[in-house]
């Protein structure tokens, strides 16, 4: 069961890498896991660079990570305070249905608040399986009718 939820620390990597391999294997094709590691490593690095970042993990007392989250504190112009944008909030398999996204979930409303946000966003896949749960809607979260989401692959 896990107990802690806190701030990722560079030491994290192995374990993050880990949960992102176990859900996400094609996005690693071709790579070691060293390798990807090493490039989670980075982008980890980048996020702990400053405060515009903030990623938490959901970790047991023995140290073992069963997922993470991963916000990024946007300063919108038009907004009288930041938009959170959570941008990653992944669970181990063998870790779901335990209460740990909703209290990764939790850790980041509860920074958006002491930030003086206006609002906390993100994007969920209608075929994820937080999606069909209703995952997001049980934790107040409303989908946007009116939005569209686009993308520009540039890789």
């Amino acid at each position: 069961m896990t107990d802690t939820i806190r701030k990722a620390t560079l030491d994290d990597v192995p374990a993050i890498a880990k949960v992102i391999l176990s859900l996400f294997e094609h996005h690693f094709e071709g790579f070691s896991f060293d390798d990807s590691a090493q490039r989670i490593g980075r982008h980890l690095n980048q996020c702990l660079a400053d405060d515009s970042h903030s990623v938490y993990v959901a970790a047991d007392e023995s140290g073992q990570i069963a997922g993470y989250v991963a916000v990024h504190w946007l300063p919108y112009l038009f907004l009288p305070g930041p938009e959170g944008f959570v941008s990653e909030l992944f669970i181990a398999e063998d870790a779901r249905a335990q209460g740990i996204g909703s209290k990764l979930l939790l850790a980041v409303v509860q920074e958006a608040e002491s930030r003086g946000c206006s609002r906390l966003s993100l994007i969920n896949m209608r075929g994820r399986e937080s999606y069909e749960r209703g995952f997001y809607a049980k934790h107040g979260w409303e989908e946007r009718p009116d939005a569209a989401n686009f993308i520009l692959r540039l890789k």
